[in-house]
């Protein structure tokens, strides 16, 4: 054997213990990438749901508002919806206060619960508000569903519901939808459009 064959047996041996750790070390923050990558997904899962659900409750009340249009000055709210901690009973009430006492108790939570009564089932710290913009015809509202998120972000300025109520306002979202009503009938005396 000649002594160049030898040389090159020594050299394809294995790694050296040094590259084992190198490798180990590159590994592991790999892996720990990946862990916060985890973390963030989790996240951004959480407000997607939460997103999802405010769209849900805005939809809800638009449409309700809009079924409801010869009385639709009856669902302005003076306060933010959803502040009370018990539910609700709405039994007895009919039109835009039965729709209200639903909304508030949907924006606590109370189409899910845990086995336990808790109501789990919408954001945190949910608030509904309607309020009237235009009081000519045609008349304007504005629906607006907020809530806290987790990761600050830009604070709304779509809507003042809910403002300084989760601390800092970069944790406020907000879903926000325009109701038009128009001219439901006219006066036949003055022509003017009256709501009925």
């Amino acid at each position: 054997m000649n002594r160049s064959a030898k040389s090159r047996g020594r050299g394809e041996r294995g790694s050296t213990m040094i590259e084992v750790l190198i490798t180990m070390v590159i590994l592991s923050f790999g892996l720990l990438g990946v862990a916060g990558l985890q973390a963030r997904m989790q996240l951004a899962e959480v407000e997607a749901y939460q997103r999802t659900h405010g769209i849900v409750l805005l939809q809800d009340m638009v449409d309700r508002v809009n079924a409801n249009r010869g009385n639709a000055m009856g669902y302005i709210t003076g306060a933010p919806l959803g502040t009370g901690s018990p539910v609700q009973d709405c039994t007895g009430l009919a039109g835009a206060a039965l729709d209200l006492c639903e909304w508030s108790n949907a924006l606590l939570g109370a189409a899910e619960s845990t086995a336990g009564g808790q109501k789990v089932g919408a954001m945190n710290g949910a608030r509904g508000c309607i309020t009237n913009i235009s009081a000519a015809m045609p008349r304007e509202f504005v629906v607006a569903v907020v809530w806290q998120g987790i990761v600050p972000t830009v604070a709304p300025a779509s809507t003042t519901c809910g403002q300084n109520l989760y601390g800092n306002e970069q944790t406020r979202r907000a879903m926000v939808a325009r109701v038009t009503i128009g001219c439901l009938q006219n006066d036949p005396t003055t022509g003017l459009c009256v709501t009925p």
